[in-house]
């Protein structure tokens, strides 16, 4: 796996990272295999995926103890173990709360460390700014990870460049979140050129479109029963169809540069920008390796200019 510096100041990690929530909570939850996730995750650090994304929401909580279990022993140290806090579950038949008060994330950063077995984690980042607490206190709680060293460094995540201004005023903002993909291109207007011009790191959560720009799903009934996307509009029947001429274009790309549809779809997010490191979920091994194979395929000038053509597709994120 080919690496890069994590913003102008952070470590070396491997260019594509492993986003773990698929592997207990929002994608086929009924076919959960904890020990298969385990697995899963020590093979992507074999392979140099060394970015490891999870968040204390997950399951919910679930998530980090499956990581934990993985990097448990010697796996710890050649991990960059990554977590967010500021989305809080809700109950049965109730929407997510946000909750960026300092006392939640005093709180929530010891347990992330119990639930992943080990002192410190490499980013901690904010899930979501809470409207009801201005984000220079949630941010200064954070920062007391820091200085506490329970957090290596901290983030944020789908945020607007002045709200990165704001939090750059109490501490340094080592790394933002948000979605990328060649569907989502939103953060390419003003937050990541922002981020580039910082030496912030990037992270693209759903760069593979929520396996949609794979090319391996055709139809809305070929979701499991209790998968999360059957509820959002990208993944309607109608919307669906039309969306598959989207993946076709990815697909006669891929021929052309012998390489598999996942493995254009992230090589595009790689080439948005020095600092951009796309974090794809999965829990199939043979995926994980497609993926880390992104790492070293550079596309063509016109390569890139076919798949920047692509259209706009039809339904909204959420």
């Amino acid at each position: 796996m080919r690496n890069a510096t994590f913003g102008t100041s952070g470590p070396e990690t491997g260019v594509i990272g492993l986003g773990c929530m698929g592997m207990t909570w929002a994608y086929d939850v009924q076919n959960r295999d904890d020990e298969n996730s385990v697995r899963v995750i020590r093979q992507a650090l074999d392979l140099g995926v060394t970015l490891i994304d999870t968040a204390d929401m997950y399951g919910p909580y679930t998530n980090e103890e499956v990581v934990g279990a993985a990097l448990a022993g010697p796996y710890r140290e050649r991990a960059f173990l990554a977590t967010k806090v500021g989305i809080v579950p809700g109950g049965t038949g109730q929407s997510a709360a946000r909750d960026g008060s300092p006392e939640h994330v005093r709180r929530s950063i010891d347990e992330s460390l119990r639930r992943l077995g080990t002192d410190h984690v490499d980013l901690y980042q904010l899930h979501r700014v809470d409207p009801a607490v201005p984000i220079e206190e949630t941010w200064g709680a954070l920062a007391e990870t820091v200085a506490a060293g329970k957090a290596r460094r901290i983030g944020l995540s789908e945020v607007t460049v002045e709200e990165i201004k704001r939090a750059q005023s109490v501490h340094p903002v080592a790394s933002v979140q948000s979605e990328l993909s060649l569907w989502t291109r939103d953060a390419l207007a003003e937050v990541l050129p922002y981020t580039e011009e910082q030496g912030i790191a990037f992270l693209p959560f759903s760069p593979l479109g929520r396996g949609f720009l794979t090319g391996s799903i055709a139809s809305f009934d070929e979701l499991p029963a209790d998968d999360f996307r059957r509820r959002l509009p990208r993944f309607q029947q109608d919307a669906l169809k039309a969306n598959l001429a989207l993946v076709g274009s990815v697909k006669e790309v891929a021929e052309r540069v012998g390489a598999t549809p996942a493995q254009v779809a992230l090589a595009w997010v790689l080439a948005q920008g020095r600092y951009v490191f796309p974090i794809p979920g999965t829990k199939t091994p043979r995926y994980l390796v497609d993926n880390a194979g992104a790492a070293e395929l550079v596309l063509s000038a016109a390569d890139l200019a076919d798949l920047d053509a692509l259209p706009t597709p039809t339904g909204e994120r959420y």
